[in-house]
């Protein structure tokens, strides 16, 4: 049985992508500050966790745009450096693992068109992005030395009621369930939202690949393609709930992009993966797991 290392096994995408991989027959290594396993600013503790490792999923992050802005010097040291210092510690490993890290549609910055192409420029408006941006260039890089890398590139994540409760959907999902007011932060802002269960079998595409040896894996996002405004997703998870919950609009922060869909047809053509979950399916599905975890809460 082959060892990974996950690296924020405990976030979103790794709640869901770790038991995944172990059904695929893997041995997955967790390594997360959230349950004391680890921290890969740690480069010590990170080179024994490599150790007998064949691969690396790199998910650790600081995770959130808003996070890098309030503090873009951690943001910088834990997106860019310690991923720099991730890669060079599997250039070094006895086994040379490859490594698959996890990016973000944050770096192709405020896209001049839409659909966005894989291959469009990457030119990062903030913090998170730029530390992204970075991370990718030492991955591609690390080629070089050898090491069989890939990018993924994640946009707008969402499908879980234990997400950190002031995201978009999670937000909108759980006022809306509770008959709360949604606030939105600009209503025509337009975003292409992955449900997390397509995008860790994305992800398990690309590490099935990179596990088979292939050595030359462009970027990829992984999204529907599919773009809804912040007032039609607030509107649907209403909608879905079934309450008269009110949607106020508010001022957008200023460092957020405000229009991205993605072109899905590169992970078509390279994975054979497509969404199989579309926003408005989404966002109810997201909806009735809040209303079964307050009726949950109400019979305890």
């Amino acid at each position: 049985m082959k060892t990974l290392l996950m690296t924020g096994h405990r976030g979103l995408v790794g709640r869901y992508l770790k038991p995944l991989l172990e059904r695929k027959g893997y041995h997955v290594r967790g390594f997360d500050l959230a349950d004391g396993s680890g921290d890969i600013s740690n480069g010590k503790a990170l080179g024994r966790a490599l150790k007998g490792c064949s691969g690396v999923v790199h998910l650790a992050a600081v995770s959130r745009v808003v996070w890098g802005e309030r503090n873009p010097q951690q943001c910088w040291l834990t997106n860019a450096l310690a991923s720099e210092q991730l890669l060079k510690l599997a250039t070094e490993s006895a086994l040379h693992p490859w490594v698959l890290v996890a990016s973000s549609r944050e770096v192709y910055g405020e896209p001049k068109s839409l659909p966005v192409a894989d291959s469009a420029p990457v030119v990062p408006v903030n913090i998170y992005g730029r530390a992204k941006a970075y991370m990718e260039a030492k991955t591609l890089a690390c080629r070089d030395a050898g090491i069989t890398t890939g990018i993924v590139r994640l946009a707008n994540v969402y499908g879980c009621t234990d997400d950190h409760a002031d995201r978009v959907l999670p937000a909108f999902c759980h006022n809306a369930a509770t008959g709360l007011p949604l606030r939105v932060d600009g209503f025509d802002h337009l975003f292409d939202f992955t449900h997390v269960t397509d995008t860790v079998d994305g992800i398990t595409r690309m590490v099935e690949q990179l596990d088979a040896g292939e050595q030359n894996l462009p970027p990829v996002h992984l999204l529907p393609g599919v773009g809804t405004t912040l007032q039609e997703a607030a509107e649907m998870a209403v909608l879905a709930a079934g309450t008269q919950s009110a949607i106020h609009e508010a001022p957008s922060r200023q460092y957020d992009v405000c229009r991205f869909v993605g072109d899905p047809t590169l992970a078509k053509t390279l994975l054979g993966w497509k969404a199989s979950v579309l926003p408005e399916q989404g966002i109810t599905m997201l909806v009735d797991a809040f209303k079964a975890k307050q009726k949950q809460g109400m019979s305890v």
